[in-house]
């Protein structure tokens, strides 16, 4: 089959780093529910998306615990011990992503991250290096699924949209890549992507 993809562009936690800030609340927490409820009620994942456009954790720490000051502690942790949220590489799709670079695609990153700390992954995925080049929403005050961040991936790794294949575990965030003509996949599994892979012509195992 004719290859429909030059280049692929990957999310990275959810597809390649197992990211979760349960991991680390599992420990904090002996009821479940509690857990959930400050998960969904004052750490939330709009919180969070503010410090991966940029927002400095100092300042989100601050205002959320003057908020909340009962959970100031819990809240200061999501920072202090947020390494403890990590819990590996997603183990098949790294394997993919070796088989695409053994076969010279081009492959790149764009992820909604911290700038404050994506160098804790840098330090424990060396994989991270097979990308051509990576973009970070904290770095550039830009985050997913607004169309301009995919854009400026675009421009920046130079590659054509109708060419390049963007992967990721959001809904929204796949919507907003295909908006911008992008060939796009939810990642629901390195065995289901593998096959999506193979079945766009790419050079890894069906």
């Amino acid at each position: 089959m004719p290859r429909q993809i030059d280049a692929v562009i990957f999310d990275l936690g959810g597809v390649l780093i197992d990211w979760n800030p349960r991991h680390l609340y599992r420990r904090l927490f002996d009821d479940e529910a509690a857990m959930e409820a400050f998960l969904g009620e004052i750490c939330t994942a709009s919180w969070n998306l503010e410090q991966d456009r940029g927002r400095p954790w100092a300042q989100a720490i601050a205002e959320l615990s003057a908020q909340h000051p009962d959970k100031a502690a819990l809240i200061a942790a999501y920072r202090s011990r947020w390494p403890e949220m990590l819990n590996g590489p997603i183990a098949g799709t790294v394997a993919l992503l070796e088989e695409l670079d053994a076969a010279g695609i081009a492959l790149f990153a764009l992820s909604n991250w911290s700038a404050e700390t994506y160098p804790y992954a840098e330090q424990l995925y060396p994989f991270l290096g097979r990308f051509r080049a990576v973009v970070v929403s904290g770095r550039i005050g830009l985050v997913k699924p607004e169309a301009a961040i995919y854009r400026h991936a675009i421009a920046r790794f130079g590659v054509a949209p109708e060419r390049t294949l963007f992967i990721d575990d959001s809904a929204r965030n796949v919507a907003g890549a295909a908006a911008v003509g992008l060939r796009a996949l939810q990642f629901t599994g390195a065995a289901a992507l593998r096959r999506d892979l193979a079945a766009l012509g790419l050079p890894v195992g069906g």
